[in-house]
């Protein structure tokens, strides 16, 4: 089956796409139906043979035209409005959540609120002010910290731009385990991201002191010996989110 591989603004993640006969190169920008609605996506893979997947595959709509640029411009623009208006309307209802982004389907038949909350929140009145001032379908969306934290984007302890709004496709369990084995200080506030959870980096090494590579395990009395504070309750806290225990 020719296939071919789109990736869109708010995922790193590559989906695939039935191209419909539509001459496509790499880079090339694109009209896509996704579970969120029209979407605009850019080619990163171009058509080829591939195994046909296990689920539904759609077609690619058009390349983007002169119209969808113009559009997408705009609703950019309008999505830093609706933010403000998010946070406005869930500051008068009350809601225990955090809004992280807004995004308009091409065609703006649907808003939908990306946000964080600890727990379910029932914002159905809130769905009622949002609809009625923007007169579109609403969707609220909710996301885990380590989500919100790679569509917000931002600036990790490294100096470099997120990993996981940077290349990650996934996010990996990460463990307490892991910082023993490498023989790191047991500091939470060098050892959480931007997100309130263990550094997905610790995962990157962790094969070589698994498979004992460069790098070996390290002598539990080197922890004892460090000279920084060692908070050990709140890395199993942390522990605990990451894993959901």
């Amino acid at each position: 089956m020719i296939l071919t591989g789109v990736r869109f603004k708010s995922s790193i993640k590559i989906y695939f796409f039935d191209p419909d006969g539509i001459d496509l190169q790499q880079g090339d920008l694109i009209v896509a139906e996704t579970e969120r609605g029209l979407t605009i996506g850019k080619v990163v893979i171009p058509p080829k043979e591939m195994p046909a997947p296990d689920t539904e595959v759609k077609k690619i709509l058009r390349k983007v035209t002169e119209e969808d640029i113009k559009a997408y411009e705009k609703n950019q623009s309008d999505e830093k409005e609706a933010f403000k208006i998010g946070l406005e309307q869930i500051h008068n209802h009350g809601l225990p959540m955090k809004l992280v982004a807004t995004e308009y389907t091409l065609d703006r038949t649907k808003l939908i609120f990306y946000f964080t909350a600890d727990g379910r929140i029932d914002f159905r009145e809130l769905v009622k002010d949002l609809a009625r001032i923007f007169k579109t379908r609403i969707e609220m969306r909710q996301v885990g910290v380590r989500d919100g934290a790679k569509l917000c984007g931002g600036i990790a302890l490294c100096g470099r731009e997120l990993c996981c709004s940077k290349f990650l496709s996934g996010f990996n369990p990460i463990s307490i385990k892991m910082i023993r084995s490498q023989g790191l200080p047991l500091n939470p506030s060098k050892l959480s991201g931007m997100c309130g959870r263990l550094l997905c980096c610790l995962n990157y090494e962790m094969i070589n002191y698994v498979e004992g590579g460069d790098l070996y395990h390290v002598d539990k009395s080197y922890l004892s010996s460090l000279e920084e504070p060692t908070d050990i309750d709140t890395l199993n806290k942390l522990d605990e989110k990451e894993n959901g225990k």
